[in-house]
């Protein structure tokens, strides 16, 4: 019996459509599946306890080899809704921001937001369980994931990370991508690109499934605030931020040629 490739991916509803394909398909059989926040997800595959998994992309220049294997990844087009700043005071009076522990990927995009495309002078503080309480007054904070579901009406000021970036760059923005720390069978990668768009396929039979979530349309989510195919509009903008947080790791990014059957990827 072949041993399985140790999966670890994050466990938030925006990767339900792709954990829903792999689940439905056979391939499914050849995967130990488990199932992070985005920070746990980026340490078990830097750490050597998973062979392939969904990670936060500013991980990347941090791996010895990393392969992105798969044409799916968590992005989005512009608004991605649960990436945002949430405040009761515009973001230029704000005198501290709380960033999310969740995500590497999301603070550093923060960061770069802040820093040039806002431009404003808050101090950035790491954030811990908790944290969200001391949004009140001149503090604000980062939050990501299933956490922010509603919050959106709770606080007066929002700023949505997936939409600033569009603003500053025109372009697209990779928020998580499929990560192997060693090349994979090519033959393996057609299966789990085929079980991934399969979950895509199936989205509408997964939203039955899924517990209504008040004020919140899964459909919508799924199909126009969160973009899964791994596009070369995102490719390039994967670039532009992995040269933004570590100016060194453009220079260890070469694409996959063609010939490489489904394997949209790039080699650090």
């Amino acid at each position: 019996m072949n041993e399985k490739i140790r999966v670890t991916a994050v466990s938030y509803l925006n990767t339900k459509p792709l954990l829903y394909g792999l689940f439905k398909s056979p391939v499914a059989a050849e995967l130990d599946l488990q199932l992070d926040i985005p920070s746990v997800c980026a340490e078990k595959l830097r750490s050597g306890q998973a062979d392939l998994g969904l990670v936060p992309v500013a991980i990347l220049p941090e791996l010895t080899q990393a392969y992105i294997v798969s044409d799916y990844c968590i992005g989005a087009e512009g608004a991605v809704k649960t990436v945002c700043i949430y405040a009761e005071k515009p973001l230029e009076e704000l005198k501290t921001i709380y960033l999310d522990y969740h995500s590497r990927t999301s603070v550093e995009l923060a960061r770069i937001l802040v820093r040039e495309y806002w431009k404003v002078g808050a101090e950035l503080l790491p954030a811990k369980p908790g944290f969200e309480s001391k949004i009140q007054g001149d503090t604000g904070a980062l939050l990501i994931g299933d956490r922010t579901m509603g919050l959106d009406l709770k606080y007066p000021y929002v700023y949505d990370l997936g939409e600033a970036w569009l603003q500053h760059t025109g372009l697209p923005f990779v928020f998580a991508a499929w990560v192997s720390t060693k090349p994979l069978d090519p033959a393996f990668i057609q299966r789990f690109n085929a079980a991934l768009k399969t979950g895509l396929d199936y989205i509408p039979e997964l939203i039955y499934l899924l517990p209504s979530q008040p004020d919140f349309d899964l459909n919508t989510y799924f199909t126009k605030y969160i973009s899964y195919p791994l596009t070369e509009g995102k490719k390039e903008a994967l670039r532009l931020f992995l040269e933004k947080i570590n100016p060194e790791a453009q220079n260890h990014i070469q694409f996959f040629q063609e010939e490489v059957p489904v394997v949209a990827a790039a080699r650090w």
